[in-house]
């Protein structure tokens, strides 16, 4: 009589096991990218190349989540970013460089901690050109509003509504984790956007202390210093000193048929420079004060032939204050896509840039071209033309 009871005792707990197993899931995704680059003018040579990520960044990840009852529910996503024309992870080699969050969420929505998008990336970043069908190369100087998601917020509690009637928003917060100074790296964000038929649009606002750390600096195994100006791009890498980095963004897009018309705008401030706490002022003899403001406007009409073929045509332009008395910079950008789907999976693509700059760069010099992710120009001119395949999985 023991055994039989044992027995049927440990088939229950089998049962049990395997009920509470299919309330939960986890799912391994990701992207692979990858492709031949021409650049006209490479720090004065022109450059063919194999490179990684340009119309989306290569990553694979891991998604989870689990059932606890009454509609909650625990979620984690891990996601890792890498370059396929090397195998070498990228985000400063940080495991989890992408993303990297757990939480709950329920019919009142979701929080979650940990290494997040801000809200900028959400409800702006997503929806703009370099995402949406031209790629990084294509995105706004040096990527300064983060539009093609460059960088993340660590150390974040971040809130995400449900949608309502088109509507959602959230929320973030980043604690700067420094004793005695709570203000001292912190970050937070917010952003609302819709989305009903043809229309499409969104705002979001982010707000970052000591940025060149904390948030431009961040991708690092180690510690970033503010010794070291942690910006790599001339258009804005002269800011490095300072105390606040605010950005303001907003976009909208309308579908007619097969065109979808976009406009996009962020208004990108550095303010309090001369933080040498923050990070380091760009030369000996240039000692910044006082702001610099960045605009960033985009126009874009994306076309669809058929199901599988998509083309693309946009123009940015970046207007780059004057600060100290010292003349601004301009960025005039033209851009071409054209994206043929293989599959619901694979596609292949063509991708056109040009760029021209004028004036005086944040480093106190003539500007010169700097297409995002490229090394930048001899001079004030710099052409494009990347061809690659992405696969989905």
């Amino acid at each position: 009589m023991s055994k039989k009871l044992f027995v049927i005792g440990a088939l229950g707990t089998l049962a049990v096991a395997g009920g509470a197993h299919a309330q939960s899931s986890v799912t391994l995704y990701g992207i692979l990218d990858d492709g031949l680059l021409f650049s006209s003018n490479s720090a004065g040579h022109r450059q063919y190349l194999l490179q990684g990520g340009v119309l989306q960044s290569s990553r694979w990840g891991l998604r989870g989540t689990e059932d606890l009852g009454g509609g909650l529910k625990s979620i984690f996503v891990l996601e890792s970013g890498f370059d396929p024309s090397t195998g070498k992870s990228l985000q400063g080699g940080l495991l989890f460089g992408r993303q990297a969050y757990v939480g709950l969420s329920s019919p009142l929505g979701a929080v979650t901690l940990g290494r997040q998008y801000d809200s900028v990336v959400d409800f702006v970043g997503r929806r703009s050109l370099s995402i949406d069908w031209g790629g990084a190369i294509v995105d706004h100087a040096g990527d300064v509003d983060n539009f093609n998601n460059s960088t993340r917020v660590n150390n974040a509690i971040k809130y995400s509504s449900n949608t309502y009637a088109g509507f959602k928003f959230d929320a973030l917060y980043s604690l700067g984790g420094v004793a005695g100074d709570v203000s001292r790296n912190q970050i937070y964000s917010a952003g609302l956007g819709y989305e009903g038929g043809s229309l499409v649009f969104g705002l979001a606002y982010l707000n970052v202390r000591n940025p060149n750390v904390s948030f431009f600096g961040n991708a690092t195994t180690g510690t970033a210093s503010p010794a070291t100006a942690n910006i790599a791009s001339p258009i804005f890498s002269g800011f490095a000193s300072a105390h606040t980095y605010q950005n303001l963004a907003v976009f909208a897009t309308y579908t007619v048929g097969a065109a979808t018309i976009g406009g996009y705008f962020s208004n990108v401030k550095f303010s309090g420079l001369g933080d040498l706490s923050s990070g380091p002022n760009p030369s000996p003899t240039l000692h910044y004060s006082g702001q610099a403001i960045l605009n960033n406007a985009e126009v874009s009409i994306k076309y669809e032939l058929t199901p599988s073929a998509v083309l693309g045509v946009g123009y940015v332009h970046t207007n780059v204050s004057s600060v100290n008395g010292l003349d601004g910079s301009r960025y005039n950008q033209l851009e071409a896509s054209a994206d043929y789907f293989l599959s619901l999976k694979t596609d292949v693509y063509l991708t056109g840039v040009y760029q021209k700059a004028s004036g005086t760069n944040s480093r106190g010099v003539p500007a010169v071209a700097a297409i995002n992710l490229l090394t930048p120009s001899s001079n004030e001119k710099q052409a494009a033309v990347r061809v690659g395949i992405r696969h989905k999985f």
